[in-house]
């Protein structure tokens, strides 16, 4: 079942109460006392379970009709009572391309719509969304290209990742990308549907509400992790976001997210919509830990477990808008990995804007500078 929610008990009777509704039934009807190894009495057990196996498929059954503990096909056909009614499909990276010819030509050079490119390993294919030219005198041009895979396939290939022309023109000499390619998400499982289910509610309003801006903006992606809205000036709506990957949003994700809410019939006659960055507030990681010999892991162990938890925590602290650096977070991980103990030395608590507020300044996001973690060994009383 999804992580979602426990399951309601539509139906709470046990196997032993019922054990003993059919028992007491049979000695009324029978008027004979049901002995313990009695062949009736494998034969209530036996029937008693076949009773408790119906009431299981009722409750998953029952359970099927409520959107916070549905699944697969049946969260899908309960999305009919959303805003958002369908599960969104996955989405294709895209990137910018410069394509470049030997020498400038006395005619105008075009590179059709869907020329193919790929990086050294031949995965995935980008191809060109439209017809772009080279005019005479020029030798490059630049055009947008998506993946031909949906998905986070296509995601995080860097400028000159992208250099193998497949669909070779005249005069060709080179291709690259010469920015990041983002905006590509997988297919929303059902925690992600739920939430963003949710969220959708919040589109009902034609008023510009933060709630609904918030909404367009995580449907571009389901790797949108956290969005901020706020209106620095009357007439003004500033859109802040970030990945799940604790990152802040590419340019490829912005343009995303200003095209979905800056269209028509989303934003406001009176609104001018922006995508902008959060400020940044850098934190250094200093601490030392010490492990006890009392403890059942050893200390290869706790040292992986310890590294583990100060990547987690630097994934949590970087994951919300406006989320506080908290070193008391990153003792508590640190000791629950197996630690005895945990020293930081650094960061210390600082308090980060949110940027929620109306002519609030921009919201802040935590990001990480240095990190020292030192192993300070055993420690026993």
């Amino acid at each position: 079942m999804s992580k979602r929610n426990p399951d309601y008990q539509f139906v709470t009777e046990t196997a032993e109460q019922i054990m003993t509704k059919l028992t007491a039934a049979y000695e009324e009807i029978v008027g004979v006392s049901v002995r313990p190894a009695s062949p009736v009495k494998l034969f209530l057990s036996w029937l008693a379970s076949g009773i408790v196996e119906i009431y299981q498929y009722i409750n998953y059954a029952a359970n099927q009709n409520v959107p916070s503990r549905a699944e697969g096909e049946n969260l899908d056909a309960l999305a009919e009572l959303f805003f958002e009614k369908k599960r969104p499909d996955a989405t294709k990276a895209s990137v910018t391309m410069e394509f470049t010819i030997s020498e400038a030509q006395a005619t105008t050079i075009i590179i059709p719509a869907g020329t193919r490119i790929t990086n050294s390993d031949n995965e995935p294919y980008f191809e060109t969304v439209e017809d772009a030219t080279i005019e005479i005198g020029d030798t490059t041009t630049t055009v947008r290209a998506i993946c031909q895979t949906a998905g986070t396939i296509g995601n995080g290939f860097t400028a000159g990742q992208l250099t193998e022309c497949v669909d070779i023109f005249p005069f060709y000499d080179s291709c690259t990308n010469t920015d990041t390619s983002d905006g590509g998400s997988d297919v929303p499982d059902d925690d992600e549907f739920f939430s963003l289910l949710m969220a959708s509610e919040n589109a009902w309003s034609c008023a510009g509400s933060r709630g609904a801006y918030q909404y367009f903006a995580k449907s571009v992606s389901k790797e949108v992790e956290d969005v901020v809205v706020n209106s620095p000036d009357p007439g003004e709506v500033a859109i802040y976001a970030l990945m799940s990957d604790g990152t802040i949003a590419s340019s490829e994700v912005k343009a995303l997210i200003l095209a979905a809410c800056n269209a028509d019939d989303v934003r406001p006659l009176t609104d001018s919509v922006s995508v902008e960055d959060p400020d940044t507030v850098s934190y250094n990681i200093q601490m030392t830990y010490y492990m006890s010999k009392e403890s059942s892991m050893s200390a290869a162990e706790i040292q992986a477990n310890v590294a583990q938890a100060v990547d987690e925590y630097v994934l949590w602290q970087s994951s919300r808008l406006g989320r506080d650096i908290n070193p008391s977070r990153l003792i508590q991980m640190v000791v629950e990995a197996g630690a005895k103990r945990c020293v930081v030395n650094y960061p210390v608590f600082t308090q980060l804007k949110d940027g929620s507020e109306a002519g609030a300044p921009a919201p802040e996001v935590a990001v990480l500078g240095t990190k020292t973690i030192t192993n300070g060994g055993y420690e026993d009383e």
